[in-house]
């Protein structure tokens, strides 16, 4: 969340203050609280665009708008109810009474390492992350993942030394932090995944051929033609080289173009 101001949570207002008075008398509006404050917006927005609809501008907290950032994490709660939820803010949609805030940062822990002096990876984790060892398997890290993640197995996983399954279990992870924001043990469970997934690359996931072939094939410049050929194209004729290249569909195979 962001905008200019003093603080990590630098929002800006874009405009008069308004918003804030009676609830108009379209149907459609729905109230919401944004740091407390009210504001009536139309019904069916993600909570990103109802923040922007309320006036404010977004600078920090906010990045690819599609769920694979993590920037906009925002914690919620609608009022009458006790229960805290966790959300992207991209992705989520406001709903009524909803008291929320974002946490475009939070301060974890986060361990420097070089992977080509670790001996021992599966028993790096641990020296890098020793407050895994805290873990309670409250399975509080899997309410607030809001990717829907196994968190707790995957930190599981790491104790056991099983690089492979903690790499597998968190690929997802868009490293929005909340998982660590309400964990009670204080684990920094998206930094020490970040370690497994790139130790298990580094030292146990099989070479893919294919990759070393095509680095070959860059470096004894097979492409460089054709690279120089691309900077030479305008706009207009980059953009129907783009949508009539050859792309794999999702059930296999190549189509020529969107829609085709």
């Amino acid at each position: 969340m962001g905008g200019t101001g003093a603080g990590g949570g630098e929002m800006a207002r874009a405009g008069k203050e308004k918003n804030t008075v009676e609830q108009p008398a379209d149907a459609n509006m729905i109230p919401i609280y944004i740091m407390n404050k009210l504001y009536y917006v139309p019904d069916g927005l993600t909570i990103m665009r109802a923040m922007e609809h309320a006036g404010y501008r977004l600078v920090r907290g906010v990045g690819c708008r599609g769920g694979f950032c993590g920037a906009c994490a925002t914690t919620y709660r609608v009022e009458g109810a006790y229960r805290l939820h966790m959300a992207l803010a991209c992705q989520d949609l406001a709903v009524p009474n909803m008291h929320l805030t974002q946490l475009p940062y939070f301060p974890a822990r986060k361990a420097t390492y070089n992977l080509e002096e670790i001996a021992d990876p599966a028993l790096q984790v641990m020296t890098l992350y020793p407050e895994l060892a805290n873990c309670m398997g409250c399975n509080t890290c899997n309410k607030a993942c809001p990717q829907g993640l196994k968190v707790m197995e995957y930190v599981a996983a790491m104790l056991r030394g099983d690089l492979e399954e903690a790499a597998e279990l968190s690929f997802d992870c868009v490293m929005c932090g909340l998982c660590t924001a309400r964990c009670p043990a204080e684990i920094t469970q998206y930094q020490a995944a970040m370690y497994a997934r790139r130790a298990y690359g580094r030292f146990s996931s099989p070479r893919p051929r294919h990759l070393d072939e095509r680095l070959t094939e860059l470096r004894e410049g097979k492409f460089a033609a054709e690279v120089e050929g691309l900077t030479k194209l305008d706009a207009a004729a980059l953009k129907k080289l783009y949508v009539s290249r050859d792309m794999e569909t999702p059930t296999g195979g190549f189509a020529k173009a969107v829609g085709k």
